[in-house]
């Protein structure tokens, strides 16, 4: 009883700790549970810690297990190994034993992939940014160098156990000084969009979705603390970035305001080819199996090509993000069974070319602008770079919910409509041998 306890905890554990809403991890802790045997059990999720009870009988005391969730980087690769884990004890492949000994070496090993290329990745998700807003070769050099010192910096924060705020006001600080240096050196380009595609690159790892997801499914206690997280996330961005542009003004290196301009279906494909390279850069760096790169990036691709469409119908910025993630929602979940891997690693890295990085920047920029009127612009960029950034949540999150029952009811009528099937399995899932995933 306890070790089921136990296992299901560490498993809710790096769930919760890499994305996964609060919904989803009391689901699976309770199917691990009642496979087990123990029916019934309480589970209790909140931002930091995870409580699971298990009574045999009324008048007997109750099993309790508390488990504090340590919050890291978010990391695909532990997270596709822990949902395949979890299917395989449901599907008897795996004992309790067996179970507890492959956790305790998902939780201890290290990466096949190298540090200094996940650098490289964080690199080429800006470059490739910088590209889809307009940047030449030269932008996209120097975002390419701001994103690797950016992650460089914040991991050697991270190693001195230093607060993630401080983390994202130092990487909006590197990211303007650079846009500075580019202006004082009075290079020929418009240095704003280096901060942009830096800053598309530190709102990547904030768990808006996560967030909005716990608050839809009655997690309220939850989504306010990842919320209050993102929130102060994304102030250490505006503190460094207003920072940077203040050393700018004493340096007489102003950086000029960007004005978000509307797109344009002649510059469709270079969007979608910044797009795909961006997700799939970002889903590197957050160590997905290789075998789901092509996809997130076929997927990203063509909903940013949704988005820019539904904005160039003049249709509203927000309503192209939701329209956007809602087709990015209903695809993962098929993509992700098809190719191993939670719905999860699909749907954020395909929604981070979307990020509203351009509005935000803008919104800073009016901000820390002396000129009359530049105020409330401001705060109208941030309000819009808000409610983008709901769109996104709350699309991603309908279209899961459109298709797990599409597909449920798909499979029923193929079963009720097909006769005997000569080819292929009968069943959605087969069977798989057990093997390592890589």
């Amino acid at each position: 009883m306890h070790l089921a306890l136990d296992l299901c905890l560490r498993v809710g554990e790096l769930l919760l700790s890499n994305g996964a809403g609060a919904a989803d991890v009391t689901a699976t802790m309770r199917l691990l549970a009642e496979h087990f045997g123990l029916r019934r059990a309480e589970v209790d999720v909140t931002f930091t810690s995870l409580s699971m009870s298990w009574q045999r009988e009324a008048g007997d005391p109750p099993a309790v297990m508390i488990r504090q969730v340590k919050l890291r980087e978010i990391d695909y690769e532990d997270l596709t190994r822990v949902d395949h884990l979890v299917r395989d004890v449901l599907e008897d492949r795996l004992g309790l034993v067996e179970a507890r000994a492959q956790m305790a070496r998902i939780v201890s090993s290290g990466h096949h992939r190298a540090r200094w290329s996940v650098t490289v990745g964080w690199g080429v998700m800006c470059a490739a940014v910088s590209v889809f807003l307009g940047g030449g070769l030269v932008i996209s050099s120097i975002a390419f160098v701001a994103a690797a010192c950016i992650d460089r910096m914040q991991l050697t924060m991270s190693r001195r156990r230093l607060p993630f705020f401080y983390q994202q006001v130092a990487g909006g600080a590197v990211a303007t000084f650079f846009a500075v240096a580019a202006t004082y050196l009075d290079l020929d380009i418009d240095p704003s969009l280096v901060v942009t595609s830096n800053v598309i690159m530190l709102l990547a790892g904030i768990g808006f979705m996560g967030g909005l997801q716990d608050a839809l499914s009655g997690f309220y206690i939850t989504a306010g603390a990842r919320l209050t997280e993102s929130l102060l996330a994304t102030a250490g961005i505006i503190a460094g970035v207003s920072g940077g542009l203040g050393v700018g003004e004493l340096l007489e290196a102003g950086i000029s305001r960007l004005e978000p301009g509307s797109a344009s279906l002649e510059t469709l494909p270079v969007v979608m080819a910044g797009s795909a390279v961006c997700a799939a850069a970002f889903a590197f760096s957050t160590y997905a199996p290789k075998r789901s790169l092509l996809p997130i990036a076929a997927i990203g691709g063509i909903a940013t090509a949704f988005s820019q469409l539904v904005v160039t119908a003049q249709l509203g910025l927000t309503w192209g993000a939701g329209i956007a993630a809602f087709f990015i929602g209903l695809v993962a979940y098929a993509v992700a069974g098809r190719f191993r891997i939670p719905p999860l690693v699909v749907v954020v890295p395909a929604i981070v070319p979307m990020l509203p990085g351009l509005a935000i920047f803008r919104g800073l920029s009016l901000l820390s602008s002396p000129l009359p009127g530049s105020t409330s612009e401001g705060l109208l960029a941030l309000v819009t770079a808000a409610a983008t950034a709901l769109a996104l949540a709350s699309g991603v999150i309908l279209g899961e919910y459109v298709a797990q029952p599409l597909k449920r009811e798909a499979r029923r009528l193929e079963n009720r409509l097909a006769g005997p099937r000569l080819v292929g399995p009968l069943r959605g899932r087969a069977r798989r041998s057990r093997r390592p995933v890589v």
